[in-house]
Parts: C-alpha cells; structure tokens; sequence
C-alpha cells in the first residue's frame, strides 16, 4: 500500500477505548501512524511531508466542495480526537491552515454510536479512514477495516436501551 494516513491525536485521546484511530493502525498497519499533537511542538517529519506538497488535510469546508481531487496525494492527515478538540488543533496548528484541505462525501450517515452528543453530519475517525481507503482505490483494505470497526460498535439494541434509561433519568 502506497497511501500513508497520519493520525494527528490530542493527547485525551489516545488511552480512550472508544477511540477508533487505533483500529486504523491495527487494520493498516505500517500505512498508518499516529502522531501525539503537541502545539508547541509540531512534528518535524510532518512539516517536512506536508512541504512537499503531497499531503492532505481531511477536515471539513475544503476549499471547494462541490469537486474532490485526490490525485497527486500520497499521504492524508485526519485530527484524531473530539469535534470540539479537532476545531481547536486545527485553529491552533498554523502549519495545518497551510495544507491542501479535502472534505469526504459519505454514502450515509455515522454509525459509530460510542459516544454521546456526536455531530449528525460528522464521521468519526476510522470511518473517515473507510472513506478515503474507498475513494483511493483501496477497497479490500476499506472492507476490512469497516468490519474491524462495525465488530467494535455497541449492538443497536444496547444503543437503543441507554437511550431510554437516559430519557427516564434515570442513572445509568
């Protein structure tokens, strides 16, 4: 696989088991890596990559988002962490303004059902990675990693039941 995805990850949430970056570096193995974001500290080896010209930002309100062009891009960054921690490294990392930005066009809506309060239109961060893997040629991969990712989702049933109890009041 010639496609490198970097997972820029704020610190809270790399031990958090609802995590699905580290599916992506299980699944992809020596094609994926994770990078601990650090704001003071910016990854030299990333800042090298992104000079090249060959690296891309997924993140929402690409400049364009009517046409998505991945060619010429050999490498993708995806902010592994909350909505809310991803807008803040994003606006606080001056070297990720600078890179070539791309929005996904997902099929359908997220099914990662771990947490509460998740954006209705956002995807977390291995489906962001299935999307990619898709839209680059890799399917197989996009497959496999999609079936590691559904394996790790709470059944819909005990979705459906927290819902409720939440709903009642009572504790959970």
């Amino acid at each position: 696989m010639t496609l490198k995805i970097t997972l820029l990850t704020h610190f809270k949430e790399i031990p958090k088991k609802s995590n699905t970056g580290r599916l992506v570096l299980e699944v992809l193995g020596e094609a994926a890596e994770q990078i601990r974001w650090d704001r003071l500290n910016p990854p030299a080896e990333l800042l090298e990559e992104i000079a090249s010209g060959s690296v891309a930002l997924v993140y929402p309100g690409a400049a364009d988002e009517d046409e998505v062009d991945l060619s010429g891009i050999k490498q993708f960054v995806v902010i592994d962490s909350t909505w809310h921690e991803a807008r803040k490294i994003h606006q606080r990392s001056p070297y990720l303004q600078q890179v070539r930005r791309v929005s996904l066009k997902p099929a359908g809506k997220s099914r990662y059902n771990l947490r509460k309060n998740q954006k209705e239109s956002g995807l977390c961060t291995a489906e962001c990675v299935i999307e990619l893997l898709r839209a680059t040629g890799y399917a197989a991969k996009a497959d496999q990693l999609e079936e590691c990712f559904l394996a790790n989702m709470r059944p819909e049933t005990a979705v459906r039941r927290r819902q409720q109890l939440s709903e009642t009041g009572l504790p959970l």
